[in-house]
């Protein structure tokens, strides 16, 4: 059980992995939010998808089907409440989290777990299926499937935009949770133009539904370059997968990039690489500073310029 974000349910496909390459046989369902359930279709380890919807309809859902065991990889209240009401024999989340007393299978929390007090998110949410019985072993990399619909949308509307036949394009993501986990949008434009110069790139800049703040700088400053703003997650996995680069700041695309195995380059301030970098990804650049607007528009070019190669 994951709900809400994008990133999130990226990172919860490792232990997905983990889980299928050990027991083949069990039957595992993935409980989302219906905006981001697109990051689990077609994965061969998946059995369902369960789209969350009203509290009660999707425990009813949930108590159909007589799950011996949950794993609330969520931990708020309401995630807290479908677990109980699912009435799975074991339900498991970490100890300390929110109405602990509706679970009886209390994993410790991470310092304790792991004896560290940082760790991976991808870590995290493997102690719980570690504490639950899965042997230890290498955890897998993220991983996403294009789906063919949306890989044929997302051509089209390139097409449409004149970048079909050209040597490819790179996807640059200027929004994030909040404004100080933002790079200046003057700057995606620098590296717009030198991608462009350069690279022989095109940009296409990705609005997602929460942007609104950066959208009209984004089209008064970045000039010659793809907008999209109204594509699906369906569509956000497709456009990323078939790209030459990423570029944005830590969000949930720069995990669907690491996830479709699209080189990336990402920015974090507020937020720390060693909980959030993308997961086992080789090609990616990761880039901290306490301040984003201090990240200069050269040392950006420079780690997409070791991705991109000669």
């Amino acid at each position: 059980m994951r709900l809400r974000s994008l990133g999130d349910m990226v990172l919860e496909t490792p232990a997905i992995a983990a889980i299928h390459a050990w027991r083949p046989d069990l039957k595992i369902c993935v409980l989302a939010e219906p905006w981001c359930a697109a990051v689990v279709e077609g994965n061969p380890a998946v059995a369902e998808v369960i789209l969350s919807r009203g509290t009660w309809e999707t425990a009813r859902a949930l108590r159909r089907r007589k799950f011996p065991i949950v794993f609330n990889q969520h931990g708020g209240p309401r995630s807290a409440w479908l677990t109980a009401l699912s009435r799975a024999r074991a339900r498991v989340c970490w100890a300390g989290y929110q109405f602990s007393f509706l679970y009886n299978v209390h994993v410790p929390d991470r310092e304790e777990f792991f004896g560290i007090p940082d760790v991976h998110m991808v870590m995290h949410r493997m102690s719980q299926f570690w504490y639950a019985g899965l042997p230890r072993g290498p955890v897998p990399r993220t991983c996403v499937f294009p789906q063919a619909e949306a890989t044929a949308a997302v051509a089209r509307a390139l097409a449409a935009n004149g970048i079909a036949g050209r040597a490819g394009y790179a996807v640059l993501q200027p929004g994030a949770r909040t404004p100080g986990m933002r790079w200046p949008v003057r700057k995606f434009a620098e590296l717009a133009r030198w991608l462009a110069e350069t690279r022989g790139l095109a940009s296409v800049v990705n609005l997602g539904r929460r942007d609104d703040e950066v959208a009209v700088e984004v089209r008064d400053s970045i000039a010659g370059v793809v907008i999209l703003d109204s594509l699906d997650a369906r569509e956000l996995i497709a456009l990323i997968a078939a790209a030459r680069i990423f570029v944005g700041n830590d969000s949930g695309p720069a995990h669907v990039a690491a996830a479709v195995d699209c080189p990336c380059v990402v920015m974090f301030s507020e937020t720390r690489p060693v909980e959030w970098h993308p997961w086992r990804m080789g090609r990616a650049r990761v880039i901290q500073t306490d301040s984003i607007g201090e990240v200069s528009a050269e040392e950006v070019e420079r780690a997409c310029g070791e991705l991109l190669g000669r």
